[in-house]
Order: C-alpha cells, then structure tokens, then sequence
C-alpha cells in the first residue's frame, strides 16, 4: 500500500512538472541538425545552470498567484549555444510572479553543439570568433521563429488563463535580445508582441533594420562597461525609437559588466527588473498588486 501512494505521488507530480512545459510547433530546417540531446547541467564557466541543444522549442510556463491580466515571454541569452536558464530565465519569471505577471520560460533552438556547448563558445570566441558567427547565421531565424510562435501560443490561450491578450510582453537577454529584436522586426498581428524588453541585446547579428511603424513600447537595459561592447548598439537602439516617436525608454548603468541577469553584483544595475516594472506601471501594460485589508 505504502508503494502504491509512494508511486501515485510520484505520477501525480510528473503530471502537474508536465502541465508547466509547452512544446511549440516549429518548421524543421534541413540545414540544421542535432546529433546530441538536449542537456541541463551547471557550467563552471558561466557559473550558472545552461540548457543546450534545444532541438524542439518549449515554454515553461511560471503562473502568478495572483494574475493581473501582463504576460511576460521571458528568453535567456547564452550566445545561441546554450541558454542561462536561471538567472536569465526561472529567476526572472518568478520574480515577475510576485507582482502579479505570468511569465513564460522560452527554450528556443539553438546552435548544434556537443555536450558542452558552453565551453565549445568559450573556445571559439578566444581561438576562432569568425565560427560563432557561421554557426548562428542559420539558426537565429529558427530562434526568432520560436519567439514568434511562442507569442501566438500565449495569445491564443490568454482568455482560458485569465490573461489580457493586448499585454503580452517580449523579454531577452544577450541572444535572447536579439531574439527579441528579430520578432520585432518580423511580426504580423496575430504575434506582435505589446511591448518588448531587451536586455543587454546583442543587436550586431541583427541585420540593418527600420522601426516599425506600429512598433510596441520598448525598455532597453544595458551597462556602459559591458565588454562585448553592447551599450552603443543598444543606445542606438534606444535612439530609433525615440526618433521615430515611439513610447521608449533606457536604463543604461555606467557598471554591471554582461550577463548579469538576476545576479547579485551589488551594483544599481541589480535594480534593473524594478525599474521595468516601474516602467511597466507607468505605461499601463500592468498593474500594481492590490493589498489585501483585513
């Protein structure tokens, strides 16, 4: 009896680990091909848990207690060979629960790697930088597809978990940013993303672009000394929108380095999520907790 309750919890709790996890619908490329699984593991080099060879897109979905009607598609970077899945991801989405937003992991695809597609970048950025390049090229547009199909999931399955489907926001990091730029530039109505957060966006495997003429409200968050160089893409980034008059704001922290995530550095910029939410409050795509009288 005993193994039997002990195998029911066990089921049960598979049950309820599987309902947080969306696989997405994708269009396979033929170009682009997996030899080994995906993989969850610490990295010693990056200090922090990494997903690599994501050969099939998935949401892992991160309800609010308290749902407020925002939505936040959350995409870690790591340079398209690997994803930063907790300080850029699951720290991030449970930091937005508590005020009320739901918040959706996106695993999106990455480069082919052997089972270490950490230290595989790590050598290639020191010994042949021109690789990383090559190697990305064909998949950031399966990435950016991911980016988009996760819009229209959540879209689509808004009103059945008391969501607003007008307040679907976009959030990446590194390559998660330019994921985040590549479905700015590529959306149709039905996945248009409300609003968009790039974080320290590696916005130079992003091709020349225009804004759009409906483009969604934008917070950039970058730091001045981030040694991949990011803060003048991202400030020019800033600029076209303020140019071309779109709702649009930067906090750009003179110290913070890259990658800093959720992490503690205990520096300005280990505020930046509460200015977004500042931010978010003030343009009205969330809203605040209401406190409970007693």
């Amino acid at each position: 009896m005993k193994h039997f309750f002990l195998l029911t919890c066990i089921f049960t709790t598979m049950n309820i680990l599987a309902q947080k996890e969306v696989d997405l619908p994708f269009e396979s490329d033929p170009n682009v091909n997996w030899a080994t699984a995906e993989k969850e593991y610490y990295s010693d080099i990056w200090e922090t848990n990494v997903v690599t060879n994501v050969a099939i897109p998935r949401l892992e979905v991160f309800e609010a207690d308290q749902p407020n009607g925002t939505s936040v598609i959350v995409a870690p970077g790591g340079g398209l060979y690997g994803l930063s899945i907790d300080s850029e991801g699951r720290d991030v989405a449970k930091w937005l629960n508590k005020k009320g937003i739901t918040a959706f992991v996106l695993k999106y695809r990455l480069v082919p790697t052997g089972v270490d597609g950490v230290q595989e970048i790590s050598d290639e950025s020191v010994n042949n930088p021109a690789k990383i390049g090559e190697r990305v090229t064909p998949v950031l547009p399966l990435s950016i597809a991911d980016g988009l199909a996760a819009i229209t999931y959540v879209r689509t399955n808004a009103i059945a978990m008391n969501l607003d489907p007008n307040k679907i926001g976009f959030m990446g990091f590194s390559a998660g940013g330019a994921v985040t730029m590549g479905v700015t530039f590529n959306y149709t109505a039905a996945n248009k993303p409300n609003f968009i957060v790039p974080v320290y966006p590696w916005m130079t495997v992003i091709s020349d672009y225009t804004v759009p003429e409906d483009a969604p409200p934008m917070l950039v968050i970058c730091a001045s000394d981030d040694p991949l160089k990011l803060a003048k893409p991202s400030a020019d980034l800033y600029s076209a929108w303020l140019t071309s008059g779109k709702i649009t704001g930067m906090h750009m922290y003179s110290k913070g380095g890259h990658g800093f995530g959720m992490k503690t550095q205990n520096l300005p910029s280990d505020n930046w999520i509460v200015r977004f939410h500042e931010w978010a409050l003030t343009e009205n795509l969330t809203k605040p907790m209401l406190s409970i009288i007693r």
